[in-house]
């Protein structure tokens, strides 16, 4: 397939409007070259993208039918939201995809009236959307909404607790269901198609309202017909349970049949009341090599687009603190035969894949239920098991709660590895790790590590591992210094932080990522350094000894300022009754947009550039000097 070849229908389509102007003829056409223009660009830009390849029919389609940005399209996660971001006037920037001031990977409301909501997470989008048909009742406005989520999505519970209150509500509401864990199943061809439409359509509609109302005030044969329509449905679509829950269902549909999606989504568009639309497509559609392995084209970096391979050359480096865990995972696996593992559908991500083939019948995938993996691992460690929690960052927020109550409420003996901490490159502010230490450092009971190195990361796992309480982990994305990392289950006693150089006047408190930095720094303010390694317990007899021979401290961290570690520092020196002039510098109060790692984490002053401009700046600051509070950068 020709991927540089001109784009004849696409280029004349620069926002939905243009779309519309096209005849149904012209739709099919304008799909093969929306993917083919799609599989060039995100070739150049890396990205998601055999996502939005298996949503390209139904986003033409949607934007065909529906009046956008009037009416509201919700794309759940948003991994396939690229299709929808050409066709709403944005094809000429999507070489800057996923780049510093390009756009966002994700839809966001502040970058086009066209992303009504801004995801990133899972499972959000019949919330939003349900919320977006309730402001259109309350407004006595006719705009449609549309909530579009994945199978995968759908297994979080926020979906369904949305699903039962929009069909309680009897919201305008269409849920279209894409099912792409399956290739087309057999009976989803023309007969399918077929009732699709049928269901869809306002003379089963009407026949099916005009006979509850004559039923209605026969109980007993209102309840018979009901069950009789529920069976006969059943035996062509399996959408009973979507009914049980107050949604008329229709499908399943061939997802990657524009003609018939533009039919039946006109049928949809004219009813009343909580539809949900099933349809079928194939991840990666269109495109072989995403195709045959989906999994490994969900995310890609840049790569040739006519053979699928790594345009940089999958160049070997150390290994990336996933790989650290993942390695450290099955070494201590056959040591201990009681270690479990968990994860919330992140087998890839958190470096779960050769555990799971193996120890099979030591993996748990829960699917994307972050709540439900920390209660789980709740009671399997009741009973003497010892499960491993692998989550990002990000994700673990969504299980705030169980962490508290159902872990470190009774001590379990839990071991959370926290991958993607601290700032994560293009995913931008929706997967980045910036407040794990803030809303875990208040936990009791719960032990939290931040490794510097690679090494570190290793023996801080077994030492999480075999902490008799509650411990978690929290590592960068990417690769670390390059450390070697040897082969044993070493562990590091808790609460212990060490002096990596002895310096003069000034002390930096560097917390896990920011070790290399700082004493890079150290190099040229003659500082000292400590590896602080663990935010808690924090090793108050090491902090005393330290602000005691030096005049100035500084702390440094890959998380928000606020609450995070160096207000645990300023917290203990308070407490033992030690005055010292403390700068805290970490992330700033606000959402950090996307770009590469590096670049973000200079922007926020945290590279040793940054971090030595700030300490100049400090000290320099007349009004800085002999102060013994609070002073934060």
């Amino acid at each position: 397939m020709p991927y540089s070849k001109p784009y004849p229908l696409l280029e004349r389509i620069d926002s939905p409007a243009d779309l519309r102007q096209l005849p149904e003829s012209e739709l099919a056409p304008l799909a093969d070259e929306l993917r083919r223009f799609l599989i060039a660009s995100v070739s150049k830009t890396g990205g998601h993208l055999a996502a939005g390849l298996g949503t390209v029919e139904l986003t033409l389609a949607l934007h065909y039918v529906y009046n956008t940005p009037d009416d509201r399209l919700v794309w759940d996660v948003g991994h396939q939201s690229y299709p929808h971001k050409i066709l709403t006037g944005r094809r000429e920037r999507m070489a800057s995809l996923r780049q510093r001031h390009g756009l966002a990977g994700f839809p966001k409301r502040d970058e086009s009236p066209y992303d009504s909501f801004g995801v990133g997470h899972s499972s959000t989008s019949i919330s939003a959307a349900t919320g977006m048909a309730i402001a259109a009742a309350h407004s006595g406005s006719d705009r449609r909404v549309v909530a579009i989520i994945g199978d995968g999505a759908m297994t979080a519970g926020q979906a369904f607790e949305a699903l039962n209150h929009a069909g309680d509500l009897g919201a305008n509401l269409l849920v279209i269901l894409n099912d792409n864990d399956m290739s087309i199943s057999p009976n989803v061809g023309a007969l399918s198609n077929y009732f699709a439409r049928l269901l869809s359509g306002r003379m089963y509609s009407s026949m099916r309202e005009g006979g509850k109302k004559v039923l209605r005030n026969l109980p007993p044969v209102a309840e018979l017909a009901r069950r009789a329509e529920e069976h006969m449905k059943g035996m062509v679509v399996p959408g009973t349970l979507f009914e049980e829950m107050g949604f008329n269902y229709i499908g399943p549909v061939d997802g990657h049949d524009v003609t018939g999606l533009v039919k039946t989504l006109h049928n949809v568009r004219a009813l009343k009341g909580p539809q949900l639309l099933h349809i079928v497509t194939r991840k990666g559609k269109g495109y072989s090599p995403a195709e045959d392995n989906p999994c490994a084209y969900h995310g890609v970096g840049k790569f040739d687009p006519h053979t699928g391979t790594d345009a940089g050359g999958g160049k070997p480096g150390a290994p990336t603190y996933t790989q650290v865990f993942g390695d450290w995972l099955c070494d201590m696996a056959a040591a201990d035969p009681e270690l479990v593992a968990i994860t919330p559908a992140m087998r890839e991500g958190s470096g779960l894949v050769e555990f799971s083939e193996r120890f099979p019948q030591r993996y748990f995938d829960v699917g994307i239920a972050e709540q439900h993996a920390v209660t789980l691992a709740g009671g399997m460690a009741c009973d003497g098991l010892h499960p491993v929690v692998a989550i990002y960052s990000t994700f673990l927020q969504r299980a705030y709660d169980q962490t508290i109550h159902d872990i470190a409420l009774q001590n379990l003996p839990v071991t959370f590895a926290i991958d993607r901490a601290g700032l994560v490159g293009p995913d931008g502010p929706t997967h980045a790790g910036a407040f794990d230490l803030s809303y875990l450092r208040c936990i009791p009971n719960l032990v939290v590590m931040t490794p510097a190195d690679e090494a570190e990361c290793r023996r801080m796992l077994s030492t999480a591992h075999r902490h008799a309480g509650p411990a978690a982990v929290r590592y960068p994305r990417g690769r670390g210094p390059g450390l070697a990392v040897e082969p044993d289950l070493d562990t590091l006693p808790i609460g212990r932080a060490e002096s990596r150089r002895e310096g003069g006047r000034i002390a930096l408190l560097a917390f896990g990522s920011l070790l290399a930095p700082a004493l890079e720094v150290a190099e040229q303010l003659d500082a000292t350094v400590i590896n602080m390694r663990f935010v808690k317990p924090l090793d108050e007899a090491l902090l005393r000894e330290v602000a005691s021979r030096h005049e100035r401290l500084v702390t440094l961290e890959e998380n928000a300022v606020a609450g995070g570690a160096g207000a645990a520092v300023l917290e203990c020196l308070q407490a033992n009754g030690v005055q010292r002039p403390l700068l805290q510098l970490g992330l700033p109060d606000r959402f950090v947009e996307h770009g590469t790692r590096e670049e973000l984490l200079a922007e926020c002053g945290l590279d040793a550039a940054g971090i030595l401009e700030a300490i100049n700046r400090w000290q320099a600051d007349e009004n800085c000097a002999g102060r013994a509070d609070r002073l934060v950068c």
